[in-house]
């Protein structure tokens, strides 16, 4: 029950900070903006994961919630992407900035796929999750080829 009132509570918040995402004060702000994203993203995606790879029991319910939480951040860091936001400790790498037409292209389809995952989740139908989990999984190793340092 907790974990449910944490969503609304959560996507209030996202709501709130959309506006000021949008105006960085400095470079640094949108790197650890996008940085923060992508870290409750790939937490949540990665629950779906240990469901899916047997690491931990499923549960409908949670996949439900990590997929919806992880399709709501797929949509968030790409604002942060700005020209000028390569600085930093950043594992961004520079042709974010060079081909941006690959790189929208490439969180499109992240996003994409995202998406499915959550509708797969939606059906609480584990070999649906599974499939669209992998699909997903494809989709943001090929955008982290390419544009992202090896760390």
């Amino acid at each position: 029950m907790k974990r449910l009132l944490l969503i609304p509570i959560a996507l209030a918040g996202l709501a709130a900070a959309l506006p000021a995402a949008a105006q960085f004060q400095k470079p640094e702000d949108a790197v650890k903006y996008r940085q923060a994203v992508y870290t409750v993203m790939a937490a949540h995606f990665g629950r779906i994961g240990a469901m899916v790879n047997g690491r931990v029991p499923f549960d409908a319910a949670a996949a439900q919630t990590d997929a919806e939480i992880a399709t709501m951040m797929s949509k968030l860091p790409f604002t942060a992407f700005g020209q000028g936001t390569n600085v930093g400790k950043t594992g961004a790498k520079p042709n974010i900035w060079t081909d941006q037409a690959k790189f929208t292209a490439a969180a499109t389809k992240m996003q994409d796929e995202m998406a499915k995952l959550n509708a797969a989740a939606k059906t609480g139908n584990l070999e649906q999750i599974k499939t669209a989990f992998g699909a997903t999984g494809a989709a943001c190793k090929a955008c982290h080829d390419d544009f992202r340092k090896k760390l």
